[in-house]
Order: C-alpha cells, then sequence, then structure tokens
C-alpha cells in the first residue's frame, strides 16, 4: 500500500526582524534568505512530484513586498522572484494563517478575526489565490473554540499537534494519526490533519531517505485505509534547513532524493496535497482536540508555557486584553453616534489597531521575557493613538 506524505513548512519572521539583523551585519538574515530562496529552486525541475504546503506569515510577506527591502537585498535574494514563485499552485498549497502570527488561543477573541482577514487580503494579492483550503495556526496553537471563526474564513481543514487530539469516535492509534477527521464546535464543524510530531521532530533535526522510508512503513503497517502522513516544521529556521552547502541540508541531502526515488517508482511513500488526499479518501471519525501548541525544544506544548511561563508574560497578555477590549468600546460608541465612517476616526482607530495587533506576535513572548518589551512599544503607541479616537468621541 502507497502511503501519503504532506510535507508542511512554516515561514515566519517577527516584524522587523530580517532589517534589524542586516543593520547588524548579521549573517542569520543572508542564511534566512537563503533557506527561502532555496525553496523554489530545489524543485523547480520536479514539479511532477513535489508537494509542499507552505504557510507565510503576514509580516514575512509584508517584508518580501516591501519595495525598499527588495532593493536592498536584491544581490541576495530577488524577492520579487520568490513571491512568483511561490505562486505556483503544481508545487504549493499556501496555507492560511494569522497576519502577526499570533498563538490565536492566547489573545482576546475579538481581535483574532483581524489577524485572519488582514492574512487573507495580502496573500490574495501575492501569492494569487482567491481561496485557501488550510489553515495553519501560528505556533500550531488551537482550541476548539477556533473553529466557528476558521469556517467562516473559509477554510476546509486545519492542522493540530498529534499529541493534543483524543478519538470521540472508536478508532485504533493509526487510525488517530494517519486519517483525517472531524471536530466539531456548537454548529460548525471542520476537518482535522493530525501531525506526526515524532516524524516531524526528525525532519526538523535531519533524516536521510531510506531511514523516512522505512519509518513510515513500519508506521503504516496495520493500516486498513489509505494513510495520511503529515510531518511540519520551520521551514527557514534550524542548521539542518539554513546550511547551504550541498548534500548537507533538507533539500539537497533528504528532500530532493526522496522525489527522485518516488519518481523512479522506487518508494513505497508519495507526496500530496492534503486537498487531493481529502478529495479522493475524505475524513472519518470524529476527534476532540486539546487547547495547545506544537513542541518547542523544551516544552510539549501543553498550557502554552513556552509564552506564559513568567509573570512578566502573563502581565503583558493581561495589559493586551485591556487594550483590546478599550478599542472595541471605542469602535462601537462610533458606530453609535454615527461617525464610524469619519476618516479622521479612521485613520486613528486604524493606528490603534494594527500596533495592537503586532503586540500580539507570538515571538515577543516566545523567547521568555527578552522581547516582551516590544509588546511594550507597540501597546505605548496604540494607546496613544487610541487617545485621539476618544477625543473625537468627546
Amino acid at each position: 500500500m502507497t502511503a501519503h506524505h504532506a510535507l508542511v513548512l512554516n515561514l515566519h519572521q517577527p516584524p522587523n526582524n530580517l532589517q534589524e539583523l542586516l543593520d547588524d551585519g548579521n549573517w542569520e538574515a543572508k542564511e534566512i534568505l537563503y533557506a527561502l530562496d532555496r525553496i523554489p529552486r530545489s524543485l523547480w525541475d520536479l514539479e511532477d512530484v513535489a508537494r509542499v504546503h507552505l504557510s507565510l506569515s503576514g509580516t514575512l510577506l509584508e517584508t518580501l513586498n516591501d519595495p525598499g527591502f527588495q532593493q536592498r537585498v536584491y544581490g541576495v535574494v530577488d524577492c520579487g522572484a520568490l513571491l512568483w514563485h511561490f505562486q505556483n499552485q503544481a508545487l504549493f498549497e499556501i496555507l492560511g494563517t494569522g497576519f502577526y502570527h499570533p498563538v490565536l488561543p492566547l489573545i482576546p477573541e475579538a481581535d483574532r478575526p483581524q489577524h485572519l482577514y488582514r492574512w487573507l487580503d495580502i496573500a490574495r494579492h501575492l501569492l494569487w489565490r482567491p481561496h485557501f483550503q488550510g489553515f495553519w495556526p501560528p505556533e500550531m496553537g488551537f482550541s476548539m473554540e477556533l473553529i466557528p471563526l476558521l469556517r467562516s474564513c473559509g477554510y476546509r481543514y486545519v492542522l493540530v499537534d498529534s499529541e493534543h487530539v483524543e478519538p470521540v469516535t472508536s478508532m485504533n492509534w493509526q487510525e488517530l494519526r494517519y486519517r483525517p477527521h472531524i471536530a466539531r464546535h456548537g454548529q460548525d464543524e471542520i476537518i482535522i490533519i493530525v501531525r506526526d510530531r515524532d516524524l516531524s521532530n526528525a525532519q526538523e533535526a535531519g533524516m536521510d531517505v531510506d531511514w523516512f522510508d522505512n519509518e513510515i512503513a513500519e508506521r503504516t503497517r496495520w493500516c486498513d485505509f489509505v494513510p495520511l502522513v503529515t510531518t511540519c516544521t520551520d521551514g527557514e529556521n534550524g542548521g539542518w534547513f539554513r546550511n547551504p552547502t550541498q548534500g548537507a541540508n533538507f533539500w539537497s541531502a533528504f528532500y530532493r532524493p526522496f522525489l527522485e526515488r518516488v519518481r523512479a517508482g522506487e518508494s513505497a511513500v508519495s507526496p500530496i496535497f492534503i486537498g487531493d488526499y481529502l478529495n479522493t479518501h475524505g475524513a472519518h471519525g470524529e476527534v476532540h482536540v486539546h487547547t495547545g501548541a506544537w513542541n518547542t525544544g523544551w516544552h510539549d506544548g501543553r498550557n502554552f508555557t513556552q509564552w506564559t511561563g513568567s509573570e512578566r508574560q502573563r502581565a503583558t497578555l493581561e495589559a493586551l486584553g485591556k487594550l483590546s477590549a478599550a478599542i472595541q468600546a471605542a469602535s462601537h460608541q462610533a458606530a453609535e453616534r454615527g461617525i464610524a465612517d469619519d476618516a479622521g476616526f479612521q485613520q486613528a482607530l486604524e493606528q490603534a489597531t494594527w500596533r495592537l495587533l503586532r503586540a500580539e506576535t507570538s515571538c515577543n513572548f516566545y523567547w521568555g521575557e527578552a522581547w516582551v518589551h516590544r509588546s511594550d512599544v507597540d501597546m505605548a503607541a496604540s494607546w496613544e493613538a487610541l487617545q485621539q479616537v476618544q477625543a473625537r468621541l468627546g
């Protein structure tokens, strides 16, 4: 039996991170850009077999599309050409995500739609797709209450980590991990695609084709259905993806040799787009997904400890909630008074809103307390803009 493999790569850079690395003369900026550029370059002669799912955060798309940034790095990477290559629908299935890459369950519910809508606006324009089937929750931070919002945005499926999935319908280990399922919240339902955490860890650390083929064969040996094995990692972080040496990185040491084996009919594993798999095989059984994120090296993703482990992190998240509530209150008050369409009001409200959304970036909390001050800076600017909003309200 052929096992299908869905390769998923998350691509995200925090706001202004690449620019700041370049300002510091840091080689890391070029490593990241080379890693991004290596993705289409590694695949464009393998369109018949290569199938890759990409999640590109709004902040990364914004940076790559910025004319000033494009000019600055032109001798390193042609960002315009890179974005054009990502439009290739034979190679890439693009996954929706949140613009500023927040851990969605940790931010106020009222702010979540803005992250999703703003990402759709920029992605439809730059990636030349009117519709996106799948959703990548930033940091794989998922909770069941997100389902109605995802469905309202048109998403068919969402990716979640295997450690948080619990069967509602009776199913064995192989069925739970290697089949799509349905999850329900109220009247809404969505298809759940399960990330294999163990194989994803291997993908992040480095693996060879023989091991990969054998491991999938062993894991799916007792499947009486066509299995979908899904591996998800960052695609531009870590030495395995950043190493520019031919034969020493993910693309040249593993994925291209794997695809060449597939093309030659010498592998029992076949790459596939998740949407194509669902069209043929559908989803089976119901599951419940416990709130959590993916593993982050030292943390297993439960309870979001990576982002909430200190009092400083928790206090900042609480402050974000208060700011969000104040912005929502001002917006509602403007609607009641009939001034919501006033140009000056809208400009000030937009300034307050986008600075709040950027303050919610997951990276501000990922590094313990080292980057929390970035949220403070954006929140201060948001409060300042909100004062202008409130002044117009009288």
